[in-house]
Protein backbone atom coordinates (compact mmCIF):
# COMPACT_ATOMS: atom_id res chain seq x y z
CA UNK A 1 0.00 0.00 0.00
CA UNK A 2 2.48 2.33 0.71
CA UNK A 3 4.45 1.99 -2.69
CA UNK A 4 0.53 2.64 -4.13
CA UNK A 5 0.09 5.52 -2.06
CA UNK A 6 3.52 7.17 -3.62
CA UNK A 7 2.51 6.54 -7.08
CA UNK A 8 -0.63 8.35 -6.23
CA UNK A 9 0.71 11.46 -4.79
CA UNK A 10 4.09 12.11 -7.18
CA UNK A 11 4.33 14.70 -9.47
CA UNK A 12 7.46 16.84 -10.67
CA UNK A 13 9.59 17.78 -8.25
CA UNK A 14 11.09 21.04 -6.71
CA UNK A 15 13.59 21.59 -4.01
CA UNK A 16 15.39 19.02 -2.18
CA UNK A 17 14.61 15.44 -1.23
CA UNK A 18 11.92 14.78 1.37
CA UNK A 19 12.45 12.93 4.26
CA UNK A 20 12.28 9.35 4.76
CA UNK A 21 12.47 9.07 8.24
CA UNK A 22 11.70 10.79 11.43
CA UNK A 23 15.37 11.14 11.96
CA UNK A 24 15.36 12.87 8.55
CA UNK A 25 13.16 15.30 9.45
CA UNK A 26 15.51 16.64 12.00
CA UNK A 27 12.55 17.04 14.68
CA UNK A 28 11.23 14.71 17.66
CA UNK A 29 9.49 12.17 17.21
CA UNK A 30 7.20 13.98 19.96
CA UNK A 31 6.84 17.19 18.24
CA UNK A 32 5.51 15.06 14.71
CA UNK A 33 2.86 13.15 16.72
CA UNK A 34 2.03 15.95 19.08
CA UNK A 35 1.13 18.25 15.85
CA UNK A 36 -0.49 15.45 13.69
CA UNK A 37 -2.98 14.74 17.09
CA UNK A 38 -3.85 18.87 17.02
CA UNK A 39 -4.79 19.00 12.96
CA UNK A 40 -6.70 15.56 13.24
CA UNK A 41 -8.66 16.60 15.86
CA UNK A 42 -9.16 20.03 15.24
CA UNK A 43 -10.19 19.17 11.36
CA UNK A 44 -12.28 16.30 13.37
CA UNK A 45 -11.41 13.71 10.68
CA UNK A 46 -9.72 13.09 7.62
CA UNK A 47 -7.77 10.75 5.71
CA UNK A 48 -3.68 9.98 6.37
CA UNK A 49 -2.66 11.33 2.66
CA UNK A 50 -4.37 14.42 3.60
CA UNK A 51 -2.78 14.51 6.98
CA UNK A 52 0.44 14.04 4.88
CA UNK A 53 -0.25 17.23 2.59
CA UNK A 54 -1.19 19.64 5.76
CA UNK A 55 2.11 18.51 7.33
CA UNK A 56 4.27 18.58 4.57
CA UNK A 57 5.48 15.04 5.14
CA UNK A 58 6.18 12.29 3.09
CA UNK A 59 3.86 9.15 3.56
CA UNK A 60 6.74 7.16 4.55
CA UNK A 61 7.00 9.56 7.97
CA UNK A 62 3.34 10.06 8.14
CA UNK A 63 2.59 6.41 8.48
CA UNK A 64 4.83 5.53 11.47
CA UNK A 65 3.70 8.80 13.27
CA UNK A 66 0.15 7.31 12.32
CA UNK A 67 0.97 3.87 13.82
CA UNK A 68 2.45 5.24 16.83
CA UNK A 69 -0.46 7.26 17.82
CA UNK A 70 -2.80 4.43 16.64
CA UNK A 71 -0.68 1.95 19.23
CA UNK A 72 -0.91 4.64 21.73
CA UNK A 73 -4.74 4.54 21.71
CA UNK A 74 -4.38 8.33 20.50
CA UNK A 75 -6.13 8.37 17.07
CA UNK A 76 -8.76 5.24 15.74
CA UNK A 77 -9.57 4.38 11.64
CA UNK A 78 -13.09 5.92 11.17
CA UNK A 79 -12.89 4.04 7.67
CA UNK A 80 -11.49 4.37 4.10
CA UNK A 81 -10.73 6.71 1.44
CA UNK A 82 -10.78 4.66 -1.95
CA UNK A 83 -7.55 2.55 -0.54
CA UNK A 84 -6.57 5.39 2.33
CA UNK A 85 -7.49 5.50 5.88
CA UNK A 86 -9.61 7.83 7.29
CA UNK A 87 -8.08 8.97 10.90
CA UNK A 88 -9.42 10.55 14.07
CA UNK A 89 -9.17 11.28 17.58
CA UNK A 90 -10.14 9.04 20.01
CA UNK A 91 -11.53 10.41 23.43
CA UNK A 92 -7.96 9.66 25.29
CA UNK A 93 -6.70 11.62 21.90
CA UNK A 94 -8.92 14.74 22.40
CA UNK A 95 -7.80 15.02 25.93
CA UNK A 96 -4.16 14.64 25.21
CA UNK A 97 -4.50 17.30 22.22
CA UNK A 98 -6.35 19.77 24.25
CA UNK A 99 -3.82 19.39 26.52
CA UNK A 100 -0.87 20.06 23.56
CA UNK A 101 -3.15 23.08 21.97
CA UNK A 102 -2.86 24.47 25.61
CA UNK A 103 0.54 25.21 25.19
CA UNK A 104 0.88 25.70 21.47
CA UNK A 105 -2.53 25.99 18.97
CA UNK A 106 0.35 25.54 15.38
CA UNK A 107 -1.36 23.51 13.20
CA UNK A 108 0.43 24.51 10.17
CA UNK A 109 2.95 22.44 7.96
CA UNK A 110 5.98 20.54 9.99
CA UNK A 111 8.76 22.86 10.67
CA UNK A 112 12.53 22.23 9.63
CA UNK A 113 15.09 22.50 12.24
CA UNK A 114 17.45 24.95 13.25
CA UNK A 115 20.46 23.45 11.80
CA UNK A 116 18.76 23.01 8.31
CA UNK A 117 17.25 26.35 8.22
CA UNK A 118 20.86 27.64 8.91
CA UNK A 119 22.52 25.92 6.41
CA UNK A 120 19.94 26.50 3.71
CA UNK A 121 20.11 30.25 4.23
CA UNK A 122 23.55 30.33 4.66
CA UNK A 123 23.38 28.50 1.29
CA UNK A 124 21.16 30.87 -0.77
CA UNK A 125 23.14 33.93 0.45
CA UNK A 126 22.54 37.44 -0.73
CA UNK A 127 25.89 38.20 -1.11
CA UNK A 128 26.39 35.60 -3.60
CA UNK A 129 23.72 36.49 -6.20
CA UNK A 130 25.10 38.30 -9.06
CA UNK A 131 24.03 41.56 -9.84
CA UNK A 132 25.06 43.18 -13.43
CA UNK A 133 24.69 46.78 -14.91
CA UNK A 134 21.39 45.26 -16.59
CA UNK A 135 19.27 44.22 -13.74
CA UNK A 136 19.81 47.74 -12.07
CA UNK A 137 18.55 49.40 -14.77
CA UNK A 138 15.52 47.12 -15.39
CA UNK A 139 14.56 47.45 -11.67
CA UNK A 140 14.21 50.85 -11.35
CA UNK A 141 13.14 51.57 -15.50
CA UNK A 142 10.34 53.45 -13.57
CA UNK A 143 11.97 56.00 -11.97
CA UNK A 144 14.50 58.68 -13.31
CA UNK A 145 18.05 58.01 -11.59
CA UNK A 146 21.49 59.42 -12.64
CA UNK A 147 23.77 57.42 -13.96
CA UNK A 148 25.97 58.31 -10.72
CA UNK A 149 23.28 57.41 -8.73
CA UNK A 150 22.30 53.86 -10.16
CA UNK A 151 26.18 53.14 -9.95
CA UNK A 152 26.46 53.82 -6.00
CA UNK A 153 23.46 51.93 -5.84
CA UNK A 154 24.69 48.69 -7.85
CA UNK A 155 27.82 49.22 -5.48
CA UNK A 156 26.13 48.82 -2.53
CA UNK A 157 24.04 45.51 -3.90
CA UNK A 158 26.83 43.74 -4.39
CA UNK A 159 28.59 44.13 -0.78
CA UNK A 160 25.43 42.76 0.15
CA UNK A 161 25.47 44.51 3.31
CA UNK A 162 23.57 48.00 4.13
CA UNK A 163 23.07 51.27 2.95
CA UNK A 164 21.74 54.82 4.09
CA UNK A 165 19.21 56.33 1.53
CA UNK A 166 19.13 60.14 3.11
CA UNK A 167 18.10 63.55 1.27
CA UNK A 168 15.05 65.86 1.45
CA UNK A 169 11.12 64.66 1.41
CA UNK A 170 9.73 63.92 -1.64
CA UNK A 171 12.52 62.89 -3.43
CA UNK A 172 11.68 59.11 -3.94
CA UNK A 173 14.24 57.09 -1.33
CA UNK A 174 10.78 55.07 -0.25
CA UNK A 175 10.69 54.25 -4.20
CA UNK A 176 13.81 53.43 -4.63
CA UNK A 177 14.07 51.09 -1.64
CA UNK A 178 11.26 49.22 -2.09
CA UNK A 179 12.88 48.61 -5.80
CA UNK A 180 16.06 47.45 -4.07
CA UNK A 181 14.44 43.60 -4.34
CA UNK A 182 13.76 43.66 -8.22
CA UNK A 183 16.93 43.91 -8.94
CA UNK A 184 17.46 40.04 -7.95
CA UNK A 185 16.57 37.44 -10.15
CA UNK A 186 16.81 34.73 -7.79
CA UNK A 187 14.92 32.62 -6.06
CA UNK A 188 15.44 31.32 -2.47
CA UNK A 189 13.74 28.39 -0.10
CA UNK A 190 11.53 29.73 2.98
CA UNK A 191 10.15 27.37 5.40
CA UNK A 192 7.02 27.71 7.02
CA UNK A 193 8.71 27.38 10.30
CA UNK A 194 11.34 26.38 12.26
CA UNK A 195 11.78 24.18 15.68
CA UNK A 196 14.06 25.48 18.68
CA UNK A 197 14.31 23.82 22.34
CA UNK A 198 10.58 22.08 21.07
CA UNK A 199 9.27 25.94 19.97
CA UNK A 200 7.58 26.09 16.40
CA UNK A 201 8.37 29.96 14.92
CA UNK A 202 6.24 30.71 11.99
CA UNK A 203 8.80 31.81 9.51
CA UNK A 204 6.76 32.17 5.88
CA UNK A 205 4.41 35.02 5.75
CA UNK A 206 2.11 35.64 2.76
CA UNK A 207 2.31 39.20 3.23
CA UNK A 208 6.28 39.25 2.90
CA UNK A 209 7.00 36.12 0.91
CA UNK A 210 5.93 36.01 -2.99
CA UNK A 211 5.71 32.60 -3.84
CA UNK A 212 7.14 31.66 -7.46
CA UNK A 213 5.45 28.73 -10.18
CA UNK A 214 5.40 25.10 -8.50
CA UNK A 215 6.71 26.92 -5.12
CA UNK A 216 3.17 27.61 -3.80
CA UNK A 217 2.30 27.49 -0.46
CA UNK A 218 -0.87 26.25 -1.77
CA UNK A 219 0.34 23.68 -3.48
CA UNK A 220 -0.48 21.08 -1.29
CA UNK A 221 0.64 18.03 -3.69
CA UNK A 222 2.93 15.47 -1.42
CA UNK A 223 5.77 14.01 -3.03
CA UNK A 224 8.63 11.20 -1.35
CA UNK A 225 11.48 13.52 -3.95
CA UNK A 226 10.22 16.86 -2.38
CA UNK A 227 10.88 18.70 0.83
CA UNK A 228 7.62 20.84 0.76
CA UNK A 229 8.09 21.74 4.04
CA UNK A 230 10.18 25.00 1.95
CA UNK A 231 8.43 27.79 -0.30
CA UNK A 232 10.03 28.75 -3.53
CA UNK A 233 9.81 32.60 -3.24
CA UNK A 234 11.34 35.48 -4.57
CA UNK A 235 13.99 37.61 -2.54
CA UNK A 236 11.99 38.70 0.65
CA UNK A 237 11.47 42.39 1.07
CA UNK A 238 10.18 43.85 4.51
CA UNK A 239 9.39 47.28 4.46
CA UNK A 240 9.15 48.56 8.81
CA UNK A 241 8.29 52.03 9.28
CA UNK A 242 7.11 54.58 12.05
CA UNK A 243 5.58 51.44 13.57
CA UNK A 244 8.63 49.66 14.30
CA UNK A 245 9.64 49.02 17.98
CA UNK A 246 12.77 47.53 19.17
CA UNK A 247 10.16 44.42 21.09
CA UNK A 248 9.66 44.00 16.67
CA UNK A 249 13.21 42.55 16.55
CA UNK A 250 12.23 39.60 19.03
CA UNK A 251 10.37 36.92 18.56
CA UNK A 252 6.45 37.50 18.61
CA UNK A 253 4.58 35.51 20.68
CA UNK A 254 0.63 35.51 19.83
CA UNK A 255 -1.01 35.02 22.98
CA UNK A 256 -4.16 33.81 21.65
CA UNK A 257 -2.16 31.10 19.28
CA UNK A 258 0.18 30.29 22.11
CA UNK A 259 3.11 29.87 19.29
CA UNK A 260 5.80 32.80 17.96
CA UNK A 261 6.60 34.48 14.89
CA UNK A 262 9.38 35.22 13.42
CA UNK A 263 10.87 39.19 13.69
CA UNK A 264 11.09 41.30 11.14
CA UNK A 265 15.01 40.50 10.23
CA UNK A 266 14.36 36.65 10.59
CA UNK A 267 11.48 37.28 7.62
CA UNK A 268 13.64 39.06 5.65
CA UNK A 269 16.93 36.40 5.60
CA UNK A 270 17.76 36.16 2.04
CA UNK A 271 16.21 39.58 1.21
CA UNK A 272 15.90 42.87 1.91
CA UNK A 273 14.91 44.77 4.83
CA UNK A 274 13.83 48.53 4.51
CA UNK A 275 13.58 50.64 7.71
CA UNK A 276 11.29 53.69 6.06
CA UNK A 277 11.79 57.05 7.99
CA UNK A 278 14.31 55.86 10.09
CA UNK A 279 14.47 58.35 12.90
CA UNK A 280 11.25 58.73 13.42
CA UNK A 281 10.26 55.50 14.77
CA UNK A 282 8.88 54.98 18.61
CA UNK A 283 12.22 53.52 19.44
CA UNK A 284 15.28 56.02 19.79
CA UNK A 285 17.37 56.02 16.88
CA UNK A 286 20.48 54.90 19.04
CA UNK A 287 18.58 52.17 20.59
CA UNK A 288 17.47 50.60 17.50
CA UNK A 289 21.50 50.72 16.51
CA UNK A 290 22.67 48.97 19.36
CA UNK A 291 20.49 46.06 18.88
CA UNK A 292 21.85 45.61 15.77
CA UNK A 293 25.82 46.89 15.28
CA UNK A 294 26.39 42.80 16.11
CA UNK A 295 24.08 41.49 13.39
CA UNK A 296 25.98 44.13 10.69
CA UNK A 297 29.40 43.86 11.59
CA UNK A 298 29.06 40.19 12.24
CA UNK A 299 26.24 38.84 10.21
CA UNK A 300 24.31 36.88 12.83
CA UNK A 301 21.59 37.61 15.04
CA UNK A 302 20.55 35.99 18.65
CA UNK A 303 17.19 35.67 19.96
CA UNK A 304 15.82 34.49 22.89
CA UNK A 305 13.16 31.70 23.72
CA UNK A 306 11.18 31.68 26.87
CA UNK A 307 13.37 31.29 29.52
CA UNK A 308 15.75 33.41 28.33
CA UNK A 309 17.64 30.62 26.13
CA UNK A 310 19.14 32.23 23.72
CA UNK A 311 20.08 31.07 19.74
CA UNK A 312 21.94 31.99 16.54
CA UNK A 313 20.56 32.61 13.22
CA UNK A 314 21.60 34.14 10.37
CA UNK A 315 21.78 37.96 9.76
CA UNK A 316 21.97 37.40 5.77
CA UNK A 317 19.78 40.59 4.37
CA UNK A 318 20.74 43.95 2.65
CA UNK A 319 19.03 46.42 5.45
CA UNK A 320 18.05 49.58 3.98
CA UNK A 321 17.68 53.29 6.42
CA UNK A 322 15.83 55.41 4.13
CA UNK A 323 15.44 58.82 5.87
CA UNK A 324 14.89 62.24 5.41
CA UNK A 325 16.74 63.11 8.35
CA UNK A 326 20.73 64.14 8.45
CA UNK A 327 22.20 60.56 9.29
CA UNK A 328 25.04 62.07 11.41
CA UNK A 329 22.45 63.54 13.87
CA UNK A 330 21.14 59.79 14.11
CA UNK A 331 24.12 57.21 14.53
CA UNK A 332 27.55 57.57 15.81
CA UNK A 333 30.69 57.54 14.06
CA UNK A 334 31.34 53.52 14.80
CA UNK A 335 27.49 52.75 13.46
CA UNK A 336 28.59 54.74 10.71
CA UNK A 337 31.36 53.17 9.76
CA UNK A 338 29.17 49.97 9.71
CA UNK A 339 26.96 51.05 7.12
CA UNK A 340 29.83 51.60 4.40
CA UNK A 341 27.58 52.73 1.70
CA UNK A 342 25.62 56.47 2.12
CA UNK A 343 23.70 57.79 -0.99
CA UNK A 344 22.09 61.55 -0.91
CA UNK A 345 18.88 61.24 -2.68
CA UNK A 346 18.19 65.21 -4.23
CA UNK A 347 15.79 67.15 -6.33
CA UNK A 348 15.26 66.33 -9.55
CA UNK A 349 17.12 68.81 -12.45
CA UNK A 350 14.82 70.41 -14.90
CA UNK A 351 15.22 67.58 -17.37
CA UNK A 352 15.02 64.91 -14.74
CA UNK A 353 11.68 66.62 -13.67
CA UNK A 354 10.37 66.81 -17.43
CA UNK A 355 11.04 63.54 -17.98
CA UNK A 356 9.13 62.19 -14.57
CA UNK A 357 5.72 64.49 -15.82
CA UNK A 358 6.02 62.73 -19.08
CA UNK A 359 6.07 59.30 -17.62
CA UNK A 360 2.94 60.16 -15.57
CA UNK A 361 1.17 61.83 -18.20
CA UNK A 362 1.69 58.39 -20.33
CA UNK A 363 0.79 56.35 -17.34
CA UNK A 364 -2.67 58.14 -16.63
CA UNK A 365 -3.62 58.94 -20.14
CA UNK A 366 -2.74 62.44 -20.56
CA UNK A 367 -1.17 64.02 -23.46
CA UNK A 368 2.06 65.71 -21.86
CA UNK A 369 3.03 69.50 -22.90
CA UNK A 370 6.39 70.48 -22.51
CA UNK A 371 5.36 73.75 -22.22
CA UNK A 372 3.11 73.76 -19.59
CA UNK A 373 5.67 71.67 -17.67
CA UNK A 374 8.34 74.47 -17.93
CA UNK A 375 5.87 76.97 -16.67
CA UNK A 376 5.32 75.25 -13.96
CA UNK A 377 9.26 74.80 -13.38
CA UNK A 378 9.16 78.57 -13.31
CA UNK A 379 6.40 79.15 -11.13
CA UNK A 380 7.78 76.47 -8.42
CA UNK A 381 11.20 78.83 -8.89
CA UNK A 382 9.56 82.21 -8.11
CA UNK A 383 8.07 80.44 -4.83
CA UNK A 384 11.58 79.44 -4.05
CA UNK A 385 9.94 75.77 -4.11
CA UNK A 386 12.39 72.82 -5.24
CA UNK A 387 11.84 70.07 -7.73
CA UNK A 388 10.92 67.42 -5.85
CA UNK A 389 10.50 64.19 -7.77
CA UNK A 390 7.15 63.51 -6.49
CA UNK A 391 5.57 66.14 -7.86
CA UNK A 392 4.69 65.51 -11.07
CA UNK A 393 2.59 62.35 -9.66
CA UNK A 394 0.76 64.23 -6.75
CA UNK A 395 -0.09 67.03 -9.38
CA UNK A 396 -1.70 65.02 -11.79
CA UNK A 397 -3.72 62.93 -9.17
CA UNK A 398 -4.93 66.62 -7.88
CA UNK A 399 -5.86 67.21 -11.53
CA UNK A 400 -7.57 63.99 -12.17
CA UNK A 401 -9.28 63.80 -8.72
CA UNK A 402 -10.98 67.56 -9.98
CA UNK A 403 -11.92 66.52 -13.32
CA UNK A 404 -13.37 63.24 -12.33
CA UNK A 405 -15.47 65.74 -9.30
CA UNK A 406 -16.77 67.86 -12.73
CA UNK A 407 -17.48 65.27 -14.91
CA UNK A 408 -15.11 66.23 -17.23
CA UNK A 409 -12.12 64.77 -19.47
CA UNK A 410 -9.00 65.62 -17.66
CA UNK A 411 -6.07 67.98 -19.18
CA UNK A 412 -2.65 68.85 -18.47
CA UNK A 413 -3.28 72.65 -18.93
CA UNK A 414 -1.68 75.76 -17.02
CA UNK A 415 -5.09 76.16 -15.87
CA UNK A 416 -5.65 72.75 -14.32
CA UNK A 417 -1.88 72.65 -13.10
CA UNK A 418 -2.19 76.52 -11.21
CA UNK A 419 -5.59 75.00 -9.67
CA UNK A 420 -3.72 71.46 -8.47
CA UNK A 421 -1.35 73.99 -7.06
CA UNK A 422 -3.62 75.73 -5.06
CA UNK A 423 -4.34 72.77 -3.66
CA UNK A 424 -1.69 71.26 -3.12
CA UNK A 425 1.57 73.87 -2.27
CA UNK A 426 1.05 76.01 0.09
CA UNK A 427 1.76 79.51 -0.80
CA UNK A 428 1.70 78.73 -4.20
CA UNK A 429 1.18 81.48 -6.63
CA UNK A 430 0.99 81.16 -10.51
Amino acid sequence: MAYWMEEAITDDGIGGRAPETIEETGLSRSLLEGLALKIVFLEGQLSLVDLCKRMRLSYAVMDKIFRQLRTEQLCEVTGMDGMVHRLTTTSRGKDRALELLAKSQYSGPAPVGLKDYIERVESQSIRASEVRPANLLRAFEPLVLSEETLTHLGTAVVSGRSIFLYGPSGTGKTAIAEALPDIYQDEVWVPFAVEVDGQIISVYDEGVHRTVDNGSADDDDTDSSVDRRWVLCKRPRVVVGGELTIEMLELQSDRLSSHYSAPAQMKANNGVLIIDDFGRQRVRPEELLNRWIIPLDRRIDFLSLPGGRKFQIPFDLFVVFATNLDPSSLADAAFLRRIQTKIKIDYASRAQFHEIFRRVCRTQGLKYDADVVAALIDDLARINEPLRPCYPQDIVHQILWSARYQSVAPELTRETIAAACRNYLLGYVA
